[in-house]
Formats: structure tokens, sequence, C-alpha cells
């Protein structure tokens, strides 16, 4: 890998990004867990999709309080996933295949069980001390509620202080107004890259600046705590940070970098990403988040239509306008399946779901794939919160009865948005426990049997997963790559259910349209020019002239997409 990216066009921009959540992928040794030696015997299937990376939630030793999120030694691997050399030869089983690794990193907090941490609850007066943020206080500094709920502040056992959490209290934030903590950090990152790996996916990284006046909020809840977003996130400042550790390590290496970033303004998007971004592209969560009042508030459902997504969409897209790509998702292990979020009634229907997959897969950007996604899978549901495993879940079911709903109330909103729904063990057959294991699985299955799995969908050349191999091969190998790869972007006026939008370039026009509900619709398409159906699913739509020598009229089915080239 170079280590200069050209501005205009990146190594990175072909990239389909497969995002494996490696606890529940495939396990190789019959603990119930999956393991790193588990995704390299699974790399066949991951090239014959067609994705050319693979983005791995945390793999480093942790206690797994948040799953790894918690990371307990940045150069060490969990042993339930297996040694270094397990990943060095995933990383070289990969690349004779053609696929990069990206691996998660955790950049705002530590384990508590992280050396580092231990030495400075041991010794205030240690190095290690200033990696952290402490106060000198007989009670909590601010009145913050962490992203799982609860106060920021921690009590240090015997002393009059304070240690701050945005997440769990297992999760100390690491102090980045310590320049010499961030030394460490970019030898970290430096370590990893020179072990082969081709960049990153940066964890909670706009919580990595906090409003150093430590304010009390107006409180948000019944709690009389304020969410820790209000002043540890997105902070006046932060771009200090960020452009420095883009030019002290990710410029310099030319890797490729997506950064988790909530609550970004729309105004704001290209400070982070892009050709002069901090990042190569950026997670926005305002579309994955259209349900819902905040990512940390499940309890506060919102109603939304398809053209509030539509609107969404199209905000992001305008954002990145000659400024870069943006990272393209509508799963991840953080939200609940998109089938149940986005289709509702039709949440398992194969051709709602290829609709919606086509609809975010062939916007400009890079497209990320979650696993499981491509076969079409939904949320579960669980009977009660004794089956959860997420934190957050078990949390939000605690907040929402406390905010006045009712424990039936309560489980049907976890249900809907449980992190766990997307974590359950990859079903590669339909026998018990998915072909994952042959053992109890960490966590349950979303279905003990599962209907939906790799197996039965290999064999079937209508199912989802045969629909997002052709997609791939499609929007990045077929005669329209160019365009849909490099192409712009422009939303177009559609149907209420519909969205719509123009991929062009300098040679072609593809106009795209996706039904995502149970009615027909019909869409006028441009006057004054030629058109012809290049893709579609399902039969080929009609394309009829309109009354009175008006435009010409494409007719979609219910959950139908359709791609149109325009010959002037």
């Amino acid at each position: 890998m170079s280590d200069t990216t050209d501005k205009m066009s990146p190594w990175w921009k072909d990239e389909v990004v497969y995002q494996i959540y490696p606890r529940s992928f495939q396990d190789s040794n019959g603990d119930g867990i999956g393991d790193i030696p588990g995704i390299t015997s699974r790399l066949d299937y991951l090239s014959d999709l067609g994705v050319t990376m693979l983005w791995l939630c945390p793999i480093f030793a942790s206690p797994m309080v948040d799953n790894g999120y918690d990371i307990s030694d940045y150069r060490a691997v969990a042993p339930e996933f297996g040694t270094l050399e397990d990943l060095d030869e995933l990383i070289a089983e990969a690349k004779a295949r053609g696929i990069k690794i990206l691996l998660d990193l955790v950049l705002n907090h530590t384990s508590d069980q992280h050396e580092w941490f231990k030495r400075a609850l041991a010794d205030p007066t240690c190095t290690e001390h200033g990696y952290y943020i402490f106060k000198q206080a007989s009670e909590p500094p601010t009145n913050w509620r962490t992203a799982f709920g609860g106060n920021v502040w921690e009590k240090v056992p015997g002393r009059d202080e304070f240690y701050f959490h945005s997440f769990a209290p297992q999760q100390p934030d690491l102090n980045w107004e310590n320049p010499a903590l961030r030394e460490k950090l970019y030898e970290i990152i430096d370590w990893w890259l020179d072990r082969g790996v081709s960049g990153f996916r940066i964890d909670a990284i706009t919580s990595i600046k906090k409003n150093q006046a430590w304010p009390i909020l107006e409180p948000d809840g019944v709690d009389g705590l304020a969410k820790v977003s209000k002043a540890g996130s997105n902070q006046p400042g932060i771009e200090v940070f960020l452009t420095e550790l883009k030019q002290r390590v990710f410029a310099r290496r030319g890797c490729f970098t997506v950064a988790e970033a909530p609550g970004v303004p729309f105004d704001q998007l290209a400070q982070f990403a892009g050709y002069d971004g901090y990042f190569s592209c950026a997670f926005d969560f305002k579309a994955a988040d259209i349900d819902i009042a905040s990512g940390s508030e499940w309890f506060r459902r919102l109603p939304w239509t398809v053209a509030d997504l539509r609107d969404l969409l199209a905000r992001q897209q305008e954002a990145l306008r000659g400024i870069g790509f943006t990272a393209n998702f509508i799963e991840n292990h953080d939200q609940p399946r998109a089938t149940t979020k986005y289709l509702l009634e039709a949440a398992d229907d194969p051709e709602a779901a290829k609709t919606l997959g086509a609809m975010y897969f062939l916007q400009r950007g890079i497209p990320f794939v979650y696993q499981g996604q491509e076969l079409g899978m939904v949320n579960f549901e669980r009977a009660s919160i004794d089956e959860f495993d997420d934190v957050s879940s078990i949390d939000q079911y605690g907040r929402s009865m406390k905010e006045g709903r009712t424990a039936e109330e309560a489980l049907r909103i976890v249900n809907l948005r449980s992190r766990d729904n997307t974590r359950t063990p990859f079903p590669w057959t339909g026998e018990r426990y998915g072909g994952f294991s042959d053992h109890e699985p960490w966590l349950g299955m979303t279905e003990e049997f599962p209907k939906v799995n790799a197996s039965a969908e290999q064999g079937d050349p209508e199912s989802v997963l045969a629909f997002y191999k052709g997609l791939i091969a499609f929007a990045r190998h077929g005669e329209h790559a160019a365009c849909l790869t490099d192409g712009e972007i422009d939303f177009l006026q559609s149907s209420p259910n519909v969205i719509a939008y123009r991929r062009s370039s300098a040679g072609e026009v593809l106009d795209c349209y996706f039904n995502l509900r149970g009615e027909a619709a019909e869409e006028p398409l441009a006057e004054g020019t030629a058109t012809e159906v290049v893709w579609h699913t399902q039969d080929a739509p009609e394309v009829v002239a309109g009354a009175d020598g008006s435009a010409p009229v494409l007719r979609l089915r219910p959950y139908q997409s359709a791609i149109v080239r325009l010959t002037v």
C-alpha cells in the first residue's frame, strides 16, 4: 500500500466493505464463540460475494464488558478470538484473495483493566494518571449521563477523586488534552499498519473532546441528568486533535479510515470526511436513527416516512458534493436489522430487501455490508429482558420504564432497537445453532432452526444472497461501474414512497428508482430523451408514453427498483 493517496482518486474509492462481528461469525473450536480462524475458514464465501475489505469489530484483549469496545491491551488479541498469529494468517489469506483488513479501533477510552488505568488508580502521581480524566471532588463534578445510563463520574475507592467515563464505568475515557497520551496512541496505530492492516474504523471519535468548563447542564430526563453528548461530543477544539491524528499517522501512511461520527451537523460533515477531511469517510447516523429521538433514547419513538428518509440521504450526499465519498450503510453492530426498521410489515419480503439494499448501495460512496444483511435477516423477538446480552439494551429497558413506559412497552422498544439483533450468530445452515457452532452460542440465535441461512440461499438464484452478489458485480465491475463509482448524485422528485436519484458522469446518465412500499408507483421520466431500462428487480418494469406527448412514465411494482439510462 502506498504511503500517499491521490486526492481526487483515492485507492479505496472502489472498495466494498463487509463488517464482521467476530463473536458471531463462525466458531472454529466448539466453545460457542466466533473466532479469527472461523473468519479465515469463510474467506471463500466472502470472496465469492465480491467484497474487497473486511471490517472486524474489536478483536483486542478485553474483559468484554462492552463486547470488545473496552480494550485492555491494544497489541494483543482476545484469547477467545485466537492469537496474533491467527490474525496474521487471516491478513495473509485475505490478501491472497484480494481482500484487505480493517480493524475497529477505540481511541476515546480503554478498559479499566488496561495497565495504564490500573497504574493510574494505584498511584495518582504516576505518568499514566494523566492519561485519563480525573477530578478531585467529594461528589460527582457534573450531572452528565453516560450513553449507557448513570452519571459519567465514578468514585475512586479510598480517595476524594472521580474518573470520567462516557460509556460504562469499566470504560474510562482517555485524556486527549495530554500530548503524551496522544503519542502513545499514534504508536499503536503505526504498529498495526506495520503488521499489514489497511486501515481502521474509529469508534466514538467525536467524544475525545470535552467541554473543559465542565458545566452543570439542564436535566433532560427523570434521573436529573443530561446527555453526555451535550458537553462531551463534537466540542469546539476537537479539530485540533483530529488534524494532528490525520497528519501524524493517517495521511502519512495513506491508510483507509472511517469515523463513527454521530451528531456531526450536515454543514460540518465535510470536515470529517473527504479529500481534505480528517478521515477517508464517516458514518452519518441521521438516517439510521430516523425512528428514534437519539441513539441513546430508544423509548422516544418518532414517526417517519419514506420522504423523510429520502431527505436525510439527499442532505448527506449534498454535504459531500465535490468533496469526497460517503460511507453508505443500513446496518451495523449498533443498529437493528434494516429490513425490520425500514420495511416494517414487509421485513421478510425478499423483493423488498433487495430494493432496500440497492437503494443505499448504488448511491455515491463506499458501501458497507453487515454480516447477515446479504441474507435479508430480520430482527428477533425476545420474550424477556433476561434474554439480552447488550448492556445498552438492558439500560434502555430500565430507562423506558422510568420514563413512563410499561414493562410490555419497554420490551417491545428494546426488541425493535436492540444491538443484539445484529449480533446474533450468523446462520450458515438451517441446523440447530445454524452451522455457526456445534455448541450453544454465547448469544441466542435469531431463530433456533433458521429458515434464512446462507446454505439455502446459495442454491437459489432468486435469493437475497444471489441478489447482493449480482449487485456488487454490477456496481463495481459492470458496464455502468464508472458512473456508479465516480459519478455525481442528485436526488430527484418522486412519489411519496419512492426514493429516486440520478448518477451522472461525463459519458452517462442513470436515473435510479426504488419503491419502498407495497403500492405500485408511476414515475415520470426526463422529457426530451430516449430511455432504456438497464437494470431492475422483479420482471422488467413498463415504460409507457405519457398522456398528450408528456414525459414517458416508469411503472414500478410494489418494492421494485429500476435503473433507466437516459440518452439525449
